[in-house]
Formats: C-alpha cells, sequence, structure tokens
C-alpha cells in the first residue's frame, strides 16, 4: 500500500505540473514549490529552535490560529514555521507576524520529508483537522519529535476505519495526540485501538468569538447598507446564488452582500449577469453615495473581508450546501444572526448543532429557503434564532486553554 500511496502522490504532481499552462491555481501550487528546499534552506537556520504548523489552506489557519497565536506567545525562544497545502492559505497568508517563515508542504515523499525536517527539527508539530500523510508523519515519529493534531474530528466513513484502511490507520499511529471536537471521535479512535485521544473542542470558537470586537468596518459599505435589513450571502457558488437571485426577487425590501467562495473573472461575471446592476466591491469607492444607497447587491469581488461582514447583516447565508459540503457557519453565528445553509452538511458538528439549537436552518431547494426566510421576517423568531447563536458560540469556546495546558504539562 506505501508503493501506491507513493505513485499516487507522484502522479498527482505530474498532473500539476501538466495542469501549469490551463489552470491557476495548479500553476501557485508547482511554482511555490519549486527549489523549495535551496530557497528554505536560505532563510531557515537548522541552529534554532522551531516549531512546525501546517495548515491545508486558508480555513484550517483561521481555525488553528488561536493555539499558533498561544504557542508563539508561550514559545518565544522558538521559530515558528508555518506549511501550507494550498493556495488559498499560502497566498493569503504568506506575510502573517504570526510566523518566522512560510511555505508550501513539499509533496509527500520519503525524500522531502527527510530533507525537510533535517533542516526544521522542530521541537514539536501541530496539523489541524485533517491533513495525514505519511511520509511526514513516519518521520516525527522516528525522530521522536510530537505531533499533535487539534480540532480533529473522526466519522465511521473515513477511510481509516474501513476493512482496507489498514495503511492509512498507520499515519494515525504516529500521531502523539488528538485534540478531537466531540466525543463520538473519541470513541471511534478507541474502538480502533488509538487511545491517545481526548475531548478539546473545536478552535474556531477561539478563533470566531472575538470577531465583532476585532470587525473592520467599511465605511462605504455601510453606506450601501443603510437602513435595510441585509443578507450577507458567504461562500457561494453558482448553485447558491441562483437560488438567492429568486429569494431577492421575493423579498424586495433586502439587499444583498454577496461573497463568493471563488473571486476569478469568470465567476464574477456570473454572477453580474444575474444581477447586471450589482456594485462591485472592487470599485466601491468611484461610486457616489447616492449610487450606494439606492443599489441591491453588492458583489465582494476580493478575499479576507468575508468575517466582517456578517456584521452588516440580519440574516446570514452559508455556501457549499449544493456541492461538496457549507462552508464556515461560525463566522456568522459569532454576531447573533441566524444562519441558511443547503444539505450538504451532515459533516459539520457546527451545523447540526445550530439547527438542535434553533439557530441554523437547511433547505433542500428554493421553496424550502423562501420558507425559512419568511418565517425569519416576524422579529421574534428573528430575535431568539440570533440569540441562540450567538450563545452557542459562546458556550463551545475554549478549546486553546485545554491545547495549552496539555503542552505545558508535557514540558515541551
Amino acid at each position: 500500500m506505501r508503493l501506491l500511496y507513493s505513485i499516487g502522490i507522484f502522479l498527482y504532481g505530474l498532473l500539476l505540473r501538466i495542469l501549469v499552462p490551463f489552470h491557476a491555481k495548479a500553476r501557485l501550487m508547482v511554482t511555490g514549490r519549486k527549489d523549495w528546499y535551496l530557497r528554505m534552506k536560505q532563510s531557515v537556520d537548522p541552529s534554532q529552535k522551531h516549531i512546525w504548523f501546517h495548515f491545508a489552506s486558508l480555513g484550517e489557519f483561521e481555525q488553528g490560529r488561536p493555539v499558533l497565536e498561544a504557542v508563539k506567545n508561550n514559545y518565544s525562544d522558538h521559530r515558528i514555521i508555518v506549511t501550507f497545502y494550498s493556495p488559498s492559505g499560502y497566498e493569503i497568508r504568506k506575510n502573517t507576524n504570526l510566523a518566522d517563515h512560510v511555505f508550501y508542504l513539499p509533496y509527500d515523499t520519503a525524500g522531502n520529508a527527510t530533507l525537510f525536517l533535517e533542516l526544521v527539527n522542530p521541537t514539536f508539530a501541530v496539523f489541524t483537522k485533517y491533513e495525514y500523510w505519511y511520509y511526514y508523519f513516519e518521520g516525527l515519529h522516528r525522530r521522536g519529535i510530537p505531533l499533535f493534531l487539534i480540532a480533529s474530528i473522526f466519522r465511521p466513513e473515513q477511510i481509516f476505519f474501513q476493512d482496507y484502511g489498514g495503511f492509512f490507520r498507520k499515519i494515525l499511529s504516529y500521531v502523539t495526540y488528538f485534540f478531537v471536537q466531540n466525543e463520538e471521535s473519541v470513541r471511534l479512535l478507541k474502538e480502533y485501538g488509538i487511545r491517545n485521544a481526548g475531548l478539546a473542542g473545536d478552535t474556531r470558537f477561539d478563533r470566531v468569538i472575538d470577531l465583532p470586537k476585532q470587525r473592520k468596518v467599511v465605511p462605504l459599505i455601510s453606506d450601501f447598507v443603510g437602513i435595510s435589513p441585509t443578507l450577507v450571502a458567504g461562500s457561494t457558488w453558482p448553485e447558491d446564488e441562483k437560488l438567492l437571485e429568486e429569494l431577492l426577487r421575493q423579498f424586495t425590501a433586502y439587499k444583498l452582500i454577496l461573497a463568493p467562495h471563488e473571486v476569478d473573472e469568470a465567476h464574477v461575471s456570473s454572477i453580474m449577469t444575474l444581477w447586471p446592476e450589482a456594485l462591485r466591491f472592487s470599485k466601491i469607492d468611484t461610486y457616489s453615495r447616492d449610487t450606494l444607497q439606492a443599489a441591491k447587491v453588492l458583489v465582494i469581488d476580493n478575499i479576507g473581508l468575508l468575517s466582517s461582514l456578517y456584521g452588516y447583516g440580519q440574516i446570514a447565508y452559508i455556501g457549499g450546501g449544493f456541492g461538496a459540503g457549507i462552508h464556515n457557519t461560525l463566522e456568522a453565528a459569532t454576531y447573533g444572526i441566524p444562519v441558511l445553509f443547503g444539505p450538504k452538511y451532515k459533516k459539520f458538528q457546527e451545523a447540526k448543532d445550530l439547527i438542535e439549537q434553533g439557530a441554523g436552518f437547511s433547505f433542500v431547494d428554493s421553496k424550502g429557503l423562501m420558507d425559512f426566510f419568511g418565517r425569519l421576517q416576524n422579529q421574534s423568531n428573528r430575535t431568539e434564532a440570533s440569540k441562540a447563536a450567538r450563545q452557542y458560540v459562546q458556550q463551545k469556546a475554549g478549546a486553546t486553554p485545554i491545547i495549552m495546558k496539555y503542552l505545558k504539562n508535557a514540558n515541551l
């Protein structure tokens, strides 16, 4: 199985190189890893003490950020090295002041893992939620370097727990300790003989609980919103946008702030086809105040504002529910607003919790969206849902102190 895994990694890298002329994300992934060892060797001092954080993408970075901040504050004699797998993380956070060095993670081969770990030689490593790389994990284990998984979550259908999943369970065996999100994950790991796991919770709650205090207020967006009730739609895809266009035709009093998941020109152009009179955030300083106040739709055609935008809304719509799965619901819930999303939410504990608490509402079609949105026009219903959303986030915070207490007691 290890041979098949290595062949798969090789073929994936080959495919990315083939796609470079045609696909911007593939181009970033390939060029970002080119000559990685030479670039790292020029900037990383092996005589320094390091702590290594790895994140798949931007979402995992934000999820693990509270622990990263706490480790940086508590291990001031160490240099922090951050790696990303995806351009969505690296390109946005490559200049973060929370790390001394930021790199793309080299592909998981035996040679790359050996070179990387010999150079970095971290005191310990922290991975967030997902990302299980055989050669890196095995290399850390062989060198006696502790490896921690934070905000992990496990489900019976994952490959680790299948009859053919022995190789992937072996990857899990190299982890020093799992800080998991729920009791189900603890029980599932124990069923397969993995007892080095404990319930800490989801570090995203520690991150999002402070978002309203840190929120960026953009005066021109405030002019757009004015006194109108506003729906903020985050991380949307075309399927979501078609439903939102129908929704706005029925609920004409509402304004819409739309932050699509992909902000490439082709996607933004398709959005502008749905709403020809929509304004684009990239041009917001060219619009007069009268134009802003008269407009009904504002398209956020850049990245990095979404966590502040929910503060403008009375209701939030979270995209992705008609694709691979919904995106971050907590960034909206922390502002104390009801959250609407499509049917693909079962993999997300917080979404299930929000529904149970009466703060989240899932629909399967346009009619369901209209019905839930209509119910939330009742002030009493909306107030109750808003209160439940805010309380849920506040009650779930606290994973970071649990993790830091463990690290402190481990004398790392």
